[in-house]
């Protein structure tokens, strides 16, 4: 890795929807919680909006009428194991080729609203051979759209907010991205007020194309 501390760049992934679909898997953890809560599945508007808010902002908004609900949705979900959901999983395509090409000229990091499954991920995708740090929900105060975890995650990599990228999928990953100070660019179809990438692997030739 190159670079001073002083002079080091980095690029920071949002997880879901970025470097893996895990669509299936966001879906399939919100119905256990509700099957276990005796609720049928989520609608569709549902199940697009649980895939880009942090699980306590899910519950939240779901159950947030009924405390008694909320409190037992919490505790349910605390006692799940999330096991089964890391199949469901998909890492997307050339995700191994994208970081090693990065890895030689920026520090990478990980900042996600994921929360007690951040290091399993981790670990269980082989990304600790790429990563530099990887900070999730519980790691900080606020979630995402507030810029908590880019901005802990740019401590962890010694990297000044002029020197990073963030890359993710959702209007929150763009504000936090702005709130944090670091340059955003979006992955895939959500992201409408900024420049965005279909594909992942076209990211190592748009970063070395802006010289950035």
């Amino acid at each position: 890795m190159s670079g001073s501390p002083a002079t080091a760049r980095a690029v920071i992934f949002d997880c879901d929807g970025v470097l893996f679909d895990s669509w299936h898997a966001n879906v399939a953890y919100y119905n256990a919680v509700r099957a276990a809560l005796g609720l049928p599945p989520m609608d569709a508007d549902w199940e697009r909006r649980a895939h880009f808010l942090a699980t306590s902002s899910v519950f939240q908004e779901m159950f947030g009428d009924d405390r008694p609900l909320l409190a037992r949705a919490r505790q349910i979900a605390q006692t799940i194991d999330y096991e089964p959901f890391y199949e469901l999983m998909v890492p997307v395509p050339g995700l191994h080729e994208v970081l090693a090409q990065l890895r030689p000229s920026w520090r990478l990091g990980m900042a996600t609203n994921r929360g007690s499954t951040v290091q399993e991920v981790v670990r269980r995708f082989g990304l600790d051979a790429w990563l530099d740090a990887a900070v999730g929900v519980l790691d900080v105060a606020r979630p995402k759209p507030y810029p908590d975890v880019i901005e802990e995650c740019l401590a962890r990599l010694a990297v000044a907010p002029a020197a990073a990228v963030y890359i993710g999928d959702a209007e929150s990953d763009a504000a936090a991205a702005r709130a944090a100070g670091v340059r955003f660019i979006g992955v895939g179809e959500h992201v409408s007020h900024v420049s965005a990438v279909p594909d992942l692997r076209a990211l190592p030739a748009i970063l070395a194309r802006d010289g950035r």
